[in-house]
């Protein structure tokens, strides 16, 4: 399996001078998701937690709505990058037949095997949860993320999702060069793990788009807090979708855009 980082050397400009120096920075590397030997899409991600990746992205694209609807799993590693091999049951296999699509997406790609406006902008799932949380709770999130964070440490150029809960704090961290593919491999780990994500809020190192908030209501999360500031059209799905949306979370401070009352003393 590739490295997640690996060090280079390279040239620092400090002051007047000009000097040899070395850096840790993250790898790419082509991901290949295939289901019943088709391949689906092709992702340049960075090489660790692959399991979660397979599992989240299948969940988050619709072709599986749980673990159960897969037979097996393979990770197949050669000089080209790394083959993710997934094989379904039979009746979600038909299924997916009928939307099969070969692709290659960019570092971060959200939307992947998708032919049509109407697929881009599919309904979210409601989210039923009606947890609170104190406002204390979105600090404490984004720091413990932000603390986990081991690859971001090394390299400086790497997002990550985590899942957190009032009860047991950080419960799960993925990091990956791409926001999205960092939350695929989060909603994988959830899943995988069977966390009650009904419970908990996901925290974001990066700006929240449309394709943040469809991955995330699919397995119900009720809150979504991210560092960077929302696109309109994420606020106003996170709205129709009964979602709380948090932005702008930059230390004691943040703001909150959407379905206030799941935050102990935000609503007006």
């Amino acid at each position: 399996m590739p490295s997640p980082a690996l060090r280079v050397s390279c040239a620092a400009q400090r002051g007047a001078a000009l000097s040899a120096c070395s850096r840790t920075v993250p790898e790419e590397t082509a991901i290949a998701f295939t289901y019943n030997g088709s391949t689906h899409a092709v992702m340049m991600a960075t090489p660790q937690d692959l399991e979660d990746f397979s599992a989240g992205f299948a969940i988050t694209e619709g072709l599986i709505q749980s673990a159960g609807e897969v037979v097996s799993f393979d990770i197949v590693v050669s000089e080209l990058g790394v083959e993710l091999r997934t094989w379904l049951k039979e009746t979600t296999a038909k299924a997916y037949s009928e939307r099969r699509r070969s692709m290659a997406g960019p570092t971060g790609c959200g939307l992947c095997g998708i032919e049509s406006l109407e697929q881009a902008m599919r309904p979210t799932p409601y989210v039923a949860s009606q947890v609170t949380f104190e406002p204390t709770a979105i600090v404490q999130a984004m720091e413990e993320l932000t603390n986990a964070q081991k690859l971001q440490k090394e390299t400086r150029a790497i997002h990550a999702a985590g899942f957190w809960t009032p009860a047991d704090g950080l419960l799960a961290l993925r990091e990956d060069v791409g926001r999205h593919n960092a939350l695929d491999k989060l909603i994988g780990a959830v899943v995988n793990a069977k966390f009650n994500a009904a419970s908990g809020l996901i925290v974001m190192t990066s700006r929240v788009s449309v394709e943040l908030i469809q991955k995330s209501a699919r397995i119900g999360v009720p809150v979504l807090a991210a560092i960077s500031a929302p696109t309109a059209a994420a606020i106003r799905l996170a709205e129709q979708s009964n979602m709380t949306l948090v932005a702008v979370v930059r230390g004691t401070d943040f703001e909150v855009f959407t379905h206030p009352q799941r935050i102990k003393g935000a609503e007006p």
